[in-house]
């Protein structure tokens, strides 16, 4: 178990960081379209386009299990934190099941989407060019997929009581020597 867990974490940090180039490369091409806008009156055609269907949606679906690896979604724990240990753990597996049923319909869902539009070569029009989108859509049951296997893995480890190979170490900033940035 702990050997998936780590391979999980592998491969949801490495999705995270093509969400982050997504962001970055987005940044990039915003600045290039205004500079281009107002140094040489010519912006670049379908940056509306790109960045809404593109690096958006990337930057958001793909990271999704990212949050969850790192146990970083917002939870409130109000009544739960008051309760006995034992019923807190089996709340969180109750969780951890709905959360798989939940995406696990979600990434079958939004799969068939994807295909619909592949099928017939979803795209969007912007001036005189068209931007096919269709491609898009096959990242929201990435990302979909991504969170299931993450969140089922925590419901398995969960009730197994096996020590869970998820990465959820996160910077904290009591964790960081203020002056270099390295954990103490």
């Amino acid at each position: 178990m702990y050997g998936i867990g780590r391979f999980l974490s592998m491969v949801t940090n490495l999705m995270t960081v093509l969400g982050g180039l997504a962001i970055a490369l987005m940044m990039l091409h915003i600045t290039l379209d205004v500079a281009s806008r107002y140094l040489l009156n010519s912006p670049i055609p379908g940056t509306i386009s790109i960045v809404s269907y593109y690096y958006m949606v990337i930057a958001v679906f793909i990271p999704l299990a990212f949050a969850e690896q790192k146990n970083a979604h917002i939870s409130v724990e109000v009544i739960t934190a008051r309760l006995p240990i034992w019923m807190q753990r089996n709340l969180e597996r109750l969780s951890f099941l709905l959360s798989t049923v939940v995406f696990s319909l979600l990434s079958v869902r939004t799969w068939e989407e994807a295909e619909k539009k592949r099928s017939f070569g979803a795209s969007v029009v912007q001036g005189s060019d068209a931007i096919p989108i269709w491609i898009t859509y096959y990242v929201l049951p990435l990302g979909c997929g991504l969170m299931t296997l993450v969140v089922f893995y925590k419901l398995v480890s969960s009730c197994l009581g096996t020590k869970s190979g998820l990465d959820t170490f996160t910077a904290q900033a009591d964790d960081l020597d203020a002056n270099d940035g390295v954990k103490k």
